[in-house]
């Protein structure tokens, strides 16, 4: 595989962050150019991104962290989480797909409860968990927390 640099995003990235996002189905409210960093092969294209959100001035949600097929597997996604946990080392939220939170500890994040959850993601856990017990069959929505 050819090297890539991870760099802050550039307004001029907004559409292949947006594309990024959509193929890979997340969920893409609240896509802000200026809270992404990417990750942009020696071409310039875009394999990767990911960002931090905010909801209300407290809390933080790591969140749309995507790569594209081709380059899965390859520590792409880890290298932006890791970059993303220096810049904003206090705590952090996260939802993900059941099957993804094992790969997500390994960042220090851990399952939250319903009661431990901000109002935000008690109404996402709530309004997720039915919409993929229907379309993802054994999946289930995870709210994680990294202090």
């Amino acid at each position: 595989m050819e090297e890539y640099d991870l760099n802050p995003a550039m307004e001029i990235d907004f559409p292949a962050i947006r594309e990024l996002i959509h193929s890979v189905q997340i969920n893409p409210t609240g896509l802000d150019w200026r809270r992404f960093w990417v990750a942009r092969t020696k071409n310039g294209s875009i394999i990767g991104c990911g960002q931090v959100k905010p909801h209300g001035d407290e809390i933080l949600e790591l969140a749309s962290i995507a790569v594209v097929p081709a380059w899965r597997q390859q520590g792409v996604a880890s290298a932006i989480i890791w970059q993303l946990l220096a810049i904003y080392p206090g705590t952090l939220y996260l939802t993900c797909r059941s099957s993804l939170g094992k790969f997500y500890r390994r960042f220090g994040f851990e399952v939250v409860t319903t009661d431990e959850m901000p109002p935000y993601f008690r109404r996402i856990s709530r309004l997720m968990n039915v919409v993929m017990k229907v379309g993802l069959a054994g999946e289930s929505l995870l709210v994680m927390k990294r202090n």
